[in-house]
């Protein structure tokens, strides 16, 4: 029998082999079992906050969450006191507005650069492009505290060359700006990369196509780019969002913590108290703060899974 004859249709691929045993093994009862466990005691922490949110304070100071099961006493006064009560010494309406002023224009911003920047790379080939991508790549082992200070001493004195100014200062203190703007800076090297990767892989033909209709760069970015690559931005929205909304570090260095732009987060750590007193209070302005971030992630879950298998499968 020759060769040709062999019926090459029952042989499959040594991928599709593998990918059916992925499948297989995490389909199997064992995984099914240690997920839900896995799922059971990650989820412990979230409802011991909660259900220290809603103890009163007496019990919350005298016994743990868990003998909530021996003696049920619950209450909403301590969510009407985070959110509305007293004024500006315990109410976190107003930082919460402040996060979501630093986390939707951070991410934005983020997403805007790194998508022109990553299809610039992919499909705008030049001489030099691969060092470029190399170097963004590389940019992100670089821990971000060893550059706060030296940024935020740019954004008050400005870059000078022995007395020679080359850069103006921007006195930026207690406004959105320098968080926006910094925000930005760290996020765009994995924000590069993973782009890259996806829009790398969209399909070469469906570019030459375009290019033969007459279409310029923007047009293919507008058209073609950005709708087959709402996976891979929809996942990173979501990390760079996350990120933003629970960072204090940046916000603190570059807003100055005053109480105009410090987040939510800020206001977070001094709930608690100078004594460590108001634990009840801490909890429930942590559980309001996962509200925001778990509609964001459940709105873009669809996408979620196949943005983060960008680019690390070809064919």
């Amino acid at each position: 029998m020759s060769v040709e004859a062999v019926d090459t249709k029952r042989v499959p691929s040594t991928g599709a082999a593998a990918a059916k045993d992925i499948r297989t093994a995490f389909s199997s009862k064992w995984a099914s079992i240690f997920i839900i466990a896995f799922t059971v005691v990650w989820t412990v922490p979230t409802v011991g906050l909660l259900v220290t949110s809603l103890r009163p304070a007496k019990y919350v100071a005298n016994s743990g969450w868990w003998t909530v099961v021996e003696h049920p006493h619950f209450t909403l006064s301590n969510y009407n006191t985070v959110l509305f009560g007293k004024g500006a010494t315990t109410a976190i309406f107003p930082y919460i507005i402040n996060s979501i002023a630093i986390t939707i224009p951070a991410t934005l911003i983020t997403l805007a650069i790194a998508t022109m920047a990553a299809y610039g790379l992919a499909w705008l080939r030049f001489k030099g492009s691969d060092t470029v991508f190399f170097i963004i790549f590389a940019l992100q082992v670089v821990p971000l505290q060893m550059s706060l200070i030296p940024l935020l001493r740019f954004y008050n004195f400005g870059a000078h060359i022995g007395k020679v100014p080359i850069f103006p200062a921007l006195h930026l203190g207690g406004k959105y700006y320098p968080v926006w703007i910094s925000h930005t800076m760290f996020g765009l090297p994995l924000a590069v990369f993973l782009l890259h990767n996806f829009i790398s892989q969209l399909p070469e033909d469906m570019m030459e196509a375009a290019r033969v209709d007459g279409a310029n760069h923007f047009r293919i970015f507008r058209t073609i780019v950005l709708p087959l690559s709402t996976p891979a931005i929809a996942a990173f929205a979501i990390f760079q969002f996350l990120w933003v909304w629970n960072d204090l570090l940046v916000a603190l260095t570059f807003a100055g913590g005053t109480p105009k732009v410090l987040p939510l987060t800020g206001r977070l750590e001094q709930l608690v108290g100078q004594y460590g007193a108001n634990w009840q209070l801490l909890t429930a302005g942590a559980f309001i703060a996962l509200i925001i971030p778990l509609i964001v992630f459940f709105s873009l879950q669809r996408y979620f899974v196949r943005g983060l298998l960008a680019g690390s499968v070809k064919g």
